[in-house]
């Protein structure tokens, strides 16, 4: 990859390990999500999980998305604080304790969908919302083939009939086809698998008199798969930044990864490698059968991050591959972007190698 991430300028006025992102890139992995999927005629309600940032999600929403998907209502609360009205909490939604009180206050001041998967979280919701003036609509959640959550698709309409009895406006169905992520070649498979169960859930609730208006996918793999009948949206999230998942599973080149980790040569070790002051706790520990590694370090051979330790990542220097000098900063492109990001308190913000800003990750730890 040949993109010069920060000028030496720019590297002269940050602290290492620091998350920086192309802006450039950014926008063009916006519009070509935005066209990929609206020239199929489906809505894009990308998830803000990834960036967890006002700024990205307000990018998102000026390109064509019709509203944004959270995962917490504590990043909802966030997102409808920055003053954005339309959210979708994709996830089977347990209103206990003082969530309950949270959901309630949340649903009277923005135009709010929540997920469900069981008799017991629907009536939770209900409960949470029971007289408010302002009340979330329900979007039942099946289970495709991710073997995650979600209600079996022929039982959908049967739980949304139990939802509309506890007085919940029920809009549709969504699934997420996490098994995508196995590899590029279960891609289609999965995006099969989201269209046809999808379509199931759907006839299950108009069994029962329902119209589902909302029919909606998610995830990066294979959101353009699957943006076909009877799918009327979809949820991808990673593309936004790209991530070596993304690049080895739905195609998406090196040079589109919008966000990479700058970090600091700290030692040369025992071993001959190098060690750099990017750990777990800023790449994370996800691994995926087809990468090796915990993330990929460009130039010097393109050697990856062999170990992590909490603020420690082991490289082991590659046949033809070169050490850098101790104090040297490297660039490293993480396996999976969403960890990431939650690990970090700020985006440094890059234009042509320049450091143009500092954003926050406003949602950052906001997980219930």
């Amino acid at each position: 990859m040949d993109q010069v991430w920060l000028d030496a300028s720019a590297l002269a006025r940050i602290e290492t390990p620091a998350v920086v992102v192309d802006l450039d890139r950014v926008e063009a992995n916006i519009a070509r999500m935005t066209a990929a999927i609206g020239e199929r005629g489906v809505a894009l309600r990308p998830h803000a999980k990834t960036h967890k940032s006002l700024e990205f999600g307000r990018r998102q929403l000026a390109a064509g998305a019709t509203g944004l998907t959270v995962a917490t209502i504590g990043e909802a609360e966030v997102f409808a604080d920055g003053g954005v009205d339309d959210l979708f909490v994709a996830y089977p939604i347990i209103a206990a304790g003082t969530k309950a009180e949270r959901l309630r206050r949340l649903a009277e001041r923005c135009s709010l969908s929540v997920g469900v998967d069981s008799v017991t979280g629907a009536e939770s919701v209900a409960s949470a919302v029971r007289g408010a003036t302002r009340q979330p609509r329900v979007v039942v959640e099946v289970d495709c083939g991710g073997r995650r959550s979600g209600a079996h698709p022929s039982e959908a309409g049967a739980l949304a009939r139990h939802c509309q009895g506890l007085g919940l406006e029920v809009t549709g169905v969504f699934t997420h086809g996490g098994h995508g992520y196995a590899g590029s070649t279960a891609r289609a498979g999965a995006a099969d698998d989201e269209v046809s169960g999808l379509a199931t859930a759907a006839d299950s609730l108009r069994a029962e008199g329902i119209e589902p208006r909302v029919v909606s996918a998610g995830s990066t793999p294979t959101a353009a798969l699957s943006a076909r009948g009877p799918v009327t949206e979809e949820r991808p999230g990673s593309y936004i930044f790209g991530d070596r998942q993304q690049a080895a599973l739905a195609g998406q080149p090196l040079d589109a990864i919008a966000l990479a980790v700058a970090t600091t040569v700290v030692s040369h070790g025992t071993e001959g490698g190098f060690i750099i002051d990017a750990g777990a706790k800023i790449l994370g520990k996800d691994v995926a059968p087809y990468l090796s590694g915990h993330g990929a370090v460009l130039g010097h051979g393109e050697p990856v991050v062999a170990r992590v330790f909490d603020h420690h990542g082991v490289i082991e220097v590659v046949d033809g591959g070169s050490r850098p000098a101790i104090g040297a900063i490297v660039w490293v492109i993480p396996n999976h972007v969403c960890p990431v990001v939650n690990l970090v308190d700020e985006y440094v913000v890059a234009r042509d190698g320049r450091l143009v800003d500092r954003w926050p990750v406003d949602a950052r730890g906001r997980n219930s």
